[in-house]
């Protein structure tokens, strides 16, 4: 696994409230450590099909996002491979886009699906307050899902993380 490109995506609308999370927690990533080569730390925002490229050259992606398992709000839960495009399709990454389960789809029929998927998601208290930040509930959620992605590239991916310094420059790539 140590030459295998891993993809940490996060996933969601900033402006959404709850929806921001899985930015939120790859920012926190990338704020407190700096990546290898290997590993790429992603704002995916609500990119839908325009994740394809980056999705097409991971071995492994570890996605983060905010998602309705019908749980009290703010609780994380963890799914693996197979298990994941269930919980992704139910809502659409934007209005106009695909959903994430048809994005999953795609890159199945492409024969370029990741050998390995994990989703890191926390159940929403709200969705719909746009220009609101996360709630409380949620936010105090982005930290224990970045000890748990740091712990994943560490423990199950053989991922060597260094502390970032102040010296260090943030590189979370940010689509446009």
């Amino acid at each position: 696994m140590a030459d295998d490109r891993i993809l940490v995506l996060g996933i969601g609308n900033i402006l959404w409230a709850d929806e921001g999370f899985g930015v939120r927690v790859v920012e926190a990533i990338d704020r407190d450590f700096v990546m290898p080569d290997t590993v790429t730390l992603l704002d995916g925002g609500t990119q839908g099909l325009y994740l394809l490229p980056h999705l097409e050259d991971a071995d492994i992606v570890v996605i983060v996002d905010a998602v309705d398992y019908g749980l009290p709000p703010g609780t994380l839960h963890l799914l693996s491979d197979d298990e994941v495009p269930a919980v992704l399709g139910a809502r659409k990454v934007s209005l106009h886009q695909t959903g994430f389960q048809e994005v999953l789809a795609l890159l199945q029929l492409r024969g370029c699906a990741p050998r390995v998927l994990r989703l890191v998601g926390v159940q929403p208290h709200t969705l719909d307050d746009y220009g609101g930040g996360l709630t409380e509930v949620v936010a105090a959620q982005v930290a224990p899902a970045a000890a748990h992605v740091v712990a994943l590239l560490r423990d199950a991916f053989g991922v060597t993380l260094l502390p970032r310094t102040q010296t260090d420059d943030a590189v979370v790539q940010h689509l446009k």
